[in-house]
């Protein structure tokens, strides 16, 4: 073979006109450095960072992208991949038009379903002008007020296309903030006693540990698992040690959080202090979701009147750090939640290794749901029997049972676990609405399953409801009537996980999407579907995945009728 010489006269370069990849622009680099000011410009502030810019301008644009990259020493397309994979981020390609300046969010999940939300949504979209954008979304987390209108960040209950738009009118478009226990009321309610005691070094850490093994209590977010032997596992670990706190509840019927949260925030706080404490954690990120505005402003409120004013001078605080979520399902799942912490897409993680070894940053992690950490105090001060003395059916403990649908008195109730779905409606909920019959339910949300009425005697609880297909999950109950069908709820539920899927893994992503599509035909291909269920189950990474056939399944089974 003939080999070629090239001198290097021969070699013709080409001058680069401008820095290699995006270039930025000073503007927009002004722009974000005024909205950032003194703050960190560290890899895990990117979404707090990215909420800054959407919350200022209503969007993002390619140049204020391009510009926060740079800023934080980061490439524009992993700032892009960040912003694109959150449902709150309106990220704007170069040359296309912003979004209106408003936007009104109509919630279509399944309670919302149930009370109108296309009928809303139509005559909204009739009512409002171009210079108002009306979204379809997921659960905002009220779905005792169905239907749910987001105005702005501004909630509005029992939403009528009338008071949307009044709201739109009067421009409300931030969340109010309710009344609640002041850190001054709590207080003087003996609050922040137990946790003094604890720094004082009056009350072991053990005792604390045991009282909650003793108690019975698991975790209430939806897993179960037993909070006194996770304390004690991830203490096992060498430190330093984190906590993170899960309030990114965006199960189709749940708002049992947000109901604590806007009422009683420094019993959460006490317990969630009670907790690090005891496990020896070094710092704790509270992860919540981003429709809680007003849950938001109470928590940066109360948080800085405790670091004013802490329980005792002899022990200091660890940080305790609030993180904003963006709207993505998928980071309820807690290893979702610690990699959006990170400021990074919320994808599942791949286990083992488990949180309580490596979590966030790599340290081990003590992960608690919100209302997990909330029965803490009582726990302790009242001791384990206090709690395990409550039940029915055999069972122990108290539930905050999140009840939304065709019954009188929609809301949080916290009741005996092992309660009744039937108990549930008559001695709690008033019974169902004037003109409906109770019909069917959803035991755990979205992802726990469905249940005929002639299934309403089986205890609420956790590992109960299993071997029917179902679980209790967050204790999210739904409750529908003879003028709904559950073919159709389920549909609704399925649509929910193809939006919510992060995309990661091929059996949930492909799987709920072509389960939606197949749900949609009159005559359901119950063998395929059948078929590409087990696949779901076997092999998507998450929980996700995992439990999205639950609905449908349940329908073949114990709806047969409605697909005749």
């Amino acid at each position: 073979m003939a080999v070629i010489k090239i001198s290097p006269e021969q070699i013709k370069t080409k001058k680069r006109r401008g820095p290699k990849g995006h270039s930025v622009d000073l503007s927009a680099l002004e722009d974000v450095r005024n909205l950032l000011g003194d703050e960190s410009r560290q890899r895990d502030l990117l979404i707090e960072h990215l909420h800054k810019i959407q919350d200022h301008y209503h969007h993002i644009s390619a140049r204020h992208l391009v510009a926060l990259a740079h800023e934080m020493n980061l490439s524009p397309a992993e700032v892009y991949e960040v912003a694109s994979f959150y449902h709150h981020f309106d990220v704007v390609p170069e040359g296309q038009s912003a979004p209106p300046e408003l936007t009104v969010r109509v919630c279509e999940s399944v309670s919302c379903s149930m009370a109108g939300a296309e009928a809303l949504i139509q005559s909204l979209e009739d009512g409002l002008d171009g210079k108002v954008r009306i979204q379809r979304v997921p659960c905002v987390g009220r779905c005792q007020h169905a239907p749910v209108a987001v105005v702005g960040q501004n909630p509005v209950d029992q939403a009528t296309c009338d008071n949307v738009v009044d709201t739109v009118q009067n421009k409300a478009v931030t969340a109010p903030v309710s009344d609640y226990i002041s850190i001054e009321q709590y207080k003087a309610d003996q609050g922040y006693q137990t946790l003094k005691k604890l720094m004082e070094g009056q009350i072991s850490e053990e005792s604390i540990i045991k009282k909650m093994e003793d108690s019975g209590l698991r975790g209430l977010g939806g897993a179960g698992f037993p909070a006194g032997r996770k304390w004690r596992i991830v203490k096992g670990f060498k430190g330093p040690r984190m906590m993170a706190v899960n309030i990114d509840e965006g199960e189709p019927g749940t708002f049992k959080d947000r109901h604590y949260l806007e009422r009683d925030p420094h019993r959460f706080l006490e317990g969630m202090l009670i907790a690090a404490l005891t496990v020896g954690c070094d710092e704790i990120y509270i992860y919540l979701r981003d429709e809680y505005v007003g849950c938001r402003q109470i928590l940066q409120r109360e948080l800085a009147a405790l670091a004013a004013n802490p329980p005792t001078d002899k022990y200091r605080l660890p940080p305790i750090h609030l993180r904003r979520g963006a709207g993505a399902y998928i980071c309820g799942e807690e290893s979702a939640m610690v990699e959006s912490i990170e400021g990074k897409r919320g994808m599942p993680r791949l286990r083992p290794p488990f949180l309580a070894e490596v979590g966030l940053f790599g340290r081990p992690t003590l992960e608690h749901n919100m209302e997990s950490v909330y029965w803490v105090r009582d726990i302790v001060e009242k001791g384990p029997d206090w709690f395990s003395s409550h039940g029915r059916n055999g069972r122990k403990g108290l539930r905050s049972f999140s009840v939304s649908g065709r019954v009188k008195k929609p809301g949080v109730h916290l009741a005996p676990a092992g309660i009744t779905v039937k108990e549930l409606i008559d001695e709690y909920c008033g019974g169902m609405l004037e003109g409906h019959s109770f019909y069917g339910y959803f035991p755990g949300g979205a992802s726990g399953g469905i249940l005929p009425a002639s299934m309403s005697d089986i205890p609420l609880d956790f590992d109960t409801l299993n071997p029917h297909g179902c679980f209790i999950g967050s204790a999210a109950v739904i409750i529908f009537s003879d003028q709904d069908k559950a073919r159709d709820l389920a549909l609704n539920a399925m649509k929910f996980f193809e939006e919510e899927s992060c995309g990661q893994c091929t059996p949930c992503r492909v799987g709920t999407a072509k389960a939606a599509e197949l749900m949609e035909q009159k005559n359901w291909n119950q063998s395929l579907l059948e078929e590409l269920s087990s696949v779901m189950t076997d092999a998507s990474i998450c929980g996700l995945g995992q439990a999205a056939p639950n609905p449908l399944r349940c329908v073949i089974k114990y709806f047969p009728d409605e697909l005749k």
